[in-house]
């Protein structure tokens, strides 16, 4: 298989920690030069210097804050007229906050379309350009298996969340005759800071233990266990590669075998 990432640049959305940070080292491991974004520029520092550089590749950040888009739309523009635009975008951002639906304020839902939706549209829109020029794009999204089943007391996040795959399905079909993919993985139960949140939550919820909730749900998954941030890059690795040109407008779980046969 055709796995060589040489000569392209991904931009890499939420990286600092968890998946986002798994995803751009996977994808620097198979020589892709990487830009991060995130809003904390020490942590995004850090990452940096620590990404693979096998093939001399020029490794950036960028700082943004996905809640005000007139900034994100400058540092994209900072990025761009350095010639650094993006061939792949990974699309990843964290939240929203825990919750039940009906209790969510209108402007819960209207921040995370903002954050999730909007900034998405935005960063899609300045990189397209390059991609259609090089005849070669892949825009994968990091969303959740609530996009198939929705995930009890995240009402914002499924909600928002069915949207971006919803917009990516048709932005899927737009952009294909350019040979552009748009894909959605969807994670499971994966060992990063937001899952420690969501089992802190139920367990406060349920006056029960982090540890009794955290082995319900492993018993939840026919794997047993908690995904690691590299399986779920693996995936996106792969969907980001040459040798996943004619995979397009997928949902693919990366979950353990947890969610049922739809």
């Amino acid at each position: 298989m055709d796995l060589e990432l040489t000569d392209t640049r991904a931009w890499v959305c939420g990286s600092t920690q968890g998946i986002g940070r798994a995803c751009a080292h996977e994808l620097a491991l198979l020589g892709a030069s990487i830009t991060l974004i995130a809003r904390n520029e020490e942590k995004l520092a850090l990452v940096r210097d620590e990404l693979p550089r096998a093939l001399d590749q020029e490794h950036t950040y960028l700082v943004a804050d996905f809640d005000d888009l007139n900034a994100l739309r400058s540092v994209i523009g900072s990025e761009l007229e350095a010639n650094r635009a993006g061939d792949i975008l990974i699309n990843n951002t964290g939240g929203p906050k825990g919750g039940a639906a009906h209790l969510a304020e209108p402007e819960e839902y209207s921040q995370a379309f903002n954050r999730h939706v909007l900034a998405n549209q935005t960063l899609v829109q300045a990189l397209l350009p390059h991609m259609r020029e090089g005849r070669f794009g892949r825009v994968i999204n990091i969303i959740s298996t609530s996009v198939k089943a929705p995930i009890p007391n995240l009402g914002v996040s499924n909600t928002i969340r069915g949207a971006v795959a919803n917009w990516a399905k048709t932005l899927a079909t737009e952009v294909a005759p350019f040979g552009i993919t748009v894909n959605n993985v969807l994670p499971g139960f994966t060992e990063t800071a937001r899952l420690d949140a969501i089992i802190a939550n139920r367990a406060k919820q349920q006056a029960t233990s982090i540890e009794l909730i955290a082995q319900s749900m492993r018993k939840s998954v026919p794997a047993q266990r908690f995904a690691k941030a590299e399986e779920v890059a693996a995936a996106v690795a792969f969907l980001a590669s040459p040798a996943a040109a004619y995979i397009n407008g997928i949902n693919l779980p990366v979950d353990g075998g947890r969610l049922p046969t739809l």
